[in-house]
């Protein structure tokens, strides 16, 4: 089974990027040379790879993908930082940073 890896990008604007990809550090760097136009990330460059966690299901990637996509930045910035034990309580609705 091939490995996926779900990762964020800390973007020049101080958002957050989140995708899922087989190869991390490939993808980081198609992102930072702009390779794709029309993505979020090209008009937001440079950036930086902050996170990556990875999956031997690629289904489990991509919900996870999906999970963090509707997290708060704060939710984000902790799970970035490894405070685990913040993530329940850090609502998107209630934290608008």
């Amino acid at each position: 089974m091939k490995t996926s890896y779900v990762y964020i990008l800390l973007c020049s604007d101080n958002t957050y990027y989140t995708g899922v990809t087989a190869d991390v550090y490939k993808r980081f760097d198609e992102h930072q040379d702009g390779k794709f136009y029309e993505s979020y990330t090209y008009k937001r460059r440079p950036l930086k790879l902050v996170y990556f966690c990875n999956f031997m299901d690629i289904e489990q990637a991509i919900h996870f993908e999906k999970q963090i996509k509707k997290w708060s930045q704060a939710k984000k910035k902790a799970l970035i930082e490894g405070r685990f034990e913040d993530l329940p309580n850090l609502a998107k609705k209630e934290n608008k940073n």
